[in-house]
């Protein structure tokens, strides 16, 4: 087996490990008057990202992205996790703007796309996609109450969101909406998603949501959000109704695994630091490196990564061979292993740094918040282990 990348992407890393060291961790410190919007260096780290060709590198396809594959953007994603508060937005793939623009170039007509997914691949507007709710288990996307009901060339929209991230940003302009168009559809139809100018008329967004204390301001939060007699032009549904739940299934897909290659990159910040705390700190008579249970954490975590990122790999690589669908077991697999992970190693690394680990001295706790709430985001574990679970007992059942 043939486990080196390609020239290409040796190149685009070589590229980005050098605008990281040059550019973004010297900008880590840096602070913002406005608590929703990234500061000021955001715009001259985008325009160098832009000038050494590390733009919109995620989107597969040629005509809107950078045509890369799966498999060659993931070490470069992994490299973009080792500062998740700027790194990914420098180089246009933050979610959610990522997964809203995948299924603006899968499913979007040309009159969306020139009028959305354009200004989104510029870097020019933010976007929120809002699915889950607070009175149902969103784990069953199915669960979802919010109405979308058509009236005459228009939709109406009546419903209440949570946890849309990105909507609380000056720069969000546009939301895409999952609903219900018709409630006597088979279970899976029922859902259609529509495009919702964040301006229109009866959207209300009433309160933002901090994850473990922080807001993720840079990127627009997340915010609870209602809409109430929301008017839209029928042309912005995409791509038709009963669409929905397929639509989402295609976007989180891609989403999963683009957080998994960060959280590797997180995993690796993370021992980076703990090995350089380690070998800096005394404490009785001896460096805390020479105490043998950070010893073993170290060992541990680096067995721990590279076995993670050997499985995302293999993800990215059937992804590009056989589609979501056939790599529909491995996504599972490393939405549940990788999160996991990388919240042991920070865990580690947290507690070799004592009191700085749980500061804002540190970028530990606020990636330990992110790794922590990836066990929910995009499906909790346990709805992965038991699709998972009836996936390898089917074999055995039929």
């Amino acid at each position: 087996m043939d486990f080196a990348y390609d020239d290409k992407t040796v190149a685009l890393q070589e590229e980005l490990l050098s605008f990281m060291d040059s550019h973004v961790y010297p900008a880590e410190k840096a602070v913002s008057d406005d608590p929703w919007s990234p500061p000021a260096v955001m715009e001259e780290l985008k325009a160098e990202a832009k000038r050494r060709g590390l733009w919109n590198l995620f989107l597969p396809g040629d005509h809107f992205g950078a045509g890369l594959t799966n498999l060659q953007y993931a070490p470069l994603a992994e490299i973009t996790g080792r500062s998740p508060n700027l790194a990914p937005e420098a180089l246009n793939c933050a979610a959610p703007d990522t997964g809203n623009m995948e299924v603006l170039a899968m499913f979007g007509t040309p009159e969306q796309q020139e009028r959305w997914l354009r200004p989104l691949l510029d870097g020019s507007i933010r976007s929120a996609f809002c699915m889950t709710e607070p009175e149902v288990a969103s784990s069953d996307a199915t669960n979802i109450t919010t109405e979308i009901r058509r009236d005459g060339d228009e939709y109406v929209i009546n419903g209440r969101k949570w946890w849309s991230s990105g909507a609380m940003s000056p720069r969000c302009e546009i939301l895409i909406v999952m609903g219900k168009t018709d409630q006597a559809a088979e279970r899976h139809r029922q859902q259609s998603q529509i495009l919702v100018p964040k301006a229109t008329p009866g959207v209300e967004v009433r309160r933002h949501l901090p994850v473990f204390g922080f807001t993720d301001g840079w990127h627009g939060g997340h915010a609870e959000i209602t809409f109430t007699d929301v008017r839209v032009p029928a042309s912005n549904l995409i791509a038709g109704e009963g669409e929905g739940f397929a639509i989402a299934q295609a976007r989180l897909g891609p989403g999963r695994i683009h957080h998994c290659m960060r959280l590797i990159g997180m995993a690796e910040r993370a021992l980076d630091l703990m090995c350089a705390r380690a070998v800096d700190r005394v404490a009785f008579g001896k460096p805390l490196a020479a105490q043998g249970v950070v010893g073993d954490w170290i060992a541990e975590a680096r067995v721990r990564i590279e076995q993670a990122r050997l499985l995302v790999l293999k993800t990215a690589w059937l992804m590009d061979t056989v589609g979501n669908k056939g790599a529909h077991t491995e996504i599972q697999a490393i939405k549940i292993a990788v999160p996991s992970m990388t919240e042991w190693v920070l865990d580690k690394a947290i507690q070799v740094h004592g009191g700085g680990g749980v500061s804002e001295d540190f970028p530990l706790a606020h990636m330990w918040a992110a790794a922590r709430t990836l066990r929910l985001a995009d499906g909790p574990d346990e709805v992965h282990k038991a699709s998972l679970a009836k996936r390898e007992l089917r074999r055995f059942t039929r």
